[in-house]
């Protein structure tokens, strides 16, 4: 009987108990920043997971033409994989309470993440002057699509990352700078991934 009782109970009404009491008092085991950045990139998987299937029904059409690939994404590519490998070195030493490591790991990351947005600015640039523009093909305008969609999920990441920065300014220490860094290298390590994957795809096709 105990056990039916249970099923019946209704903690939300005040007769009946507390929520919390219900469930222990137990926290939810998640900070709210990681729950929030998670859903945030689940949304993401699902806009350019439309892009990725918009993109390969789209080569199915007979004016689809092939992009030539640009040499200079292999270097955006290199310092893109540098800038991910950088902050989970800041995430090692905010662990082990090594707050010039921090430091070094953030703003190397930083350096390497701008250096990636500026090659891919040059790249666009590059295509542009020699009159490659969006309308001249549908595979140019989905490359343009697919490399401002990706600069600017980059973009939005280095706000929270300039907030971290800002904080190691202030003198927090390495403990206080974990939370905000492993955060910035969640995110960094998954546009890492959505860029190999876009990547990938551009040069396959």
């Amino acid at each position: 009987m105990d056990f039916f009782h249970e099923l019946t109970r209704k903690p939300w009404l005040p007769e009946q108990g507390n929520v919390a009491d219900f469930h222990g008092g137990r926290a939810y085991p998640l900070p709210t920043e990681k729950v929030a950045l998670r859903v945030f990139l689940g949304v993401v998987t699902v806009v350019f997971s439309l892009i990725v299937i918009l993109y390969s029904e789209r080569m199915a059409f007979s004016d689809w033409r092939p992009l030539s690939d640009p040499w200079l994404l292999w270097l955006n590519t290199v310092l893109l994989i540098l800038a991910s490998v950088t902050f989970q070195r800041a995430v090692m030493s905010a662990r082990r309470g090594q707050t010039d490591g921090v430091r070094t790991g953030l703003y190397a990351a930083g350096i390497c993440t701008l250096g990636f947005l500026g090659g891919q600015l040059w790249v666009a640039q590059q295509l542009i002057a020699m009159g490659y523009y969006a309308e001249t093909s549908p595979a140019l305008a989905f490359f343009y699509l697919i490399t401002a969609m990706h600069g600017l999920h980059l973009v939005g990441g280095l706000v929270a990352w300039g907030r971290t920065a800002a904080r190691m300014r202030r003198g927090h220490d390495a403990a206080q700078l974990l939370p905000g860094v492993e955060l910035c290298a969640v995110y960094w390590h998954y546009l890492l991934a959505i860029w190999l994957v876009l990547f990938g795809l551009l040069w396959l096709t």
